[in-house]
């Protein structure tokens, strides 16, 4: 299991260990530990140029996702699979290399904002665009209909609990104490229409250029 993680902006310096624990805990939980992940961290001026450029939108969004492959499908109990994409060969005596599953690019500037529009942590808010950005390279997309979005959000909603609780065991072990710590602000996993008006960006799956 590899995650690349990238940080170009200072606003994101302060997220970056606890979104790479995130996103290791969530390849763990997703069992695609021989996926490879990439997760780039920039500010909005960054963010609104990916966005014109792939989507044809000229202003900063909170995530994009940029998927190597459209085959990913989740099979019944949750489990993912790799359908048609392509498996590097590994050479005799090497272990085959990781699956690229793609590049999730997350505004750190956007996250914040949005984080103090929901009253929680910075970090609570990257975890949720995280989760988000990661389901669209799986194929997730809440674009298409209504019952295609409520199976979305709900998954989100399982990740955000699952790794909420990961990330609350992390502290309380960190801290000499056991279990759940208290007072926990795991993130929603979909910002309210209203708060996201007031906070900018809107999450959104990006392609790359054919």
């Amino acid at each position: 299991m590899t995650v690349e993680l990238k940080c170009e902006t200072v606003r994101g310096r302060a997220l970056f260990r606890a979104l790479r624990r995130d996103a290791a805990a969530m390849l763990r939980l997703l069992e695609l530990e021989s996926c490879e992940l990439s997760v780039v961290i920039v500010g909005d001026r960054a963010i609104r140029r990916l966005n014109r450029d792939y989507r044809g939108k000229d202003e900063a969004t909170d995530v994009l996702s940029f998927p190597q492959s459209e085959a990913w499908v989740e099979r019944r109990g949750g489990r993912i699979s790799a359908r048609r994409a392509a498996r590097p060969v590994a050479v005799p005596g090497e272990s085959a290399p990781p699956i690229a599953l793609g590049d999730v690019v997350i505004s750190a500037e956007t996250a914040r904002r949005q984080a103090r529009a929901l009253r929680e942590r910075p970090a609570a808010r990257m975890r949720t665009l995280l989760i988000h950005g990661v389901l669209h390279l799986l194929g997730y997309d809440h674009e298409g209909s209504a019952a295609r979005a409520r199976r979305m959000f709900a998954r989100e909603c399982e990740l955000a609990a699952r790794l909420a609780g990961e990330s609350s065991m992390s502290r309380a072990a960190a801290n000499g104490r056991g279990g759940i710590a208290a007072g926990d602000d795991s993130s929603p996993a979909a910002m309210p229409v209203q708060l996201l008006r007031q906070a900018g960006g809107s999450v959104r799956a990006g392609r790359r250029a054919r």
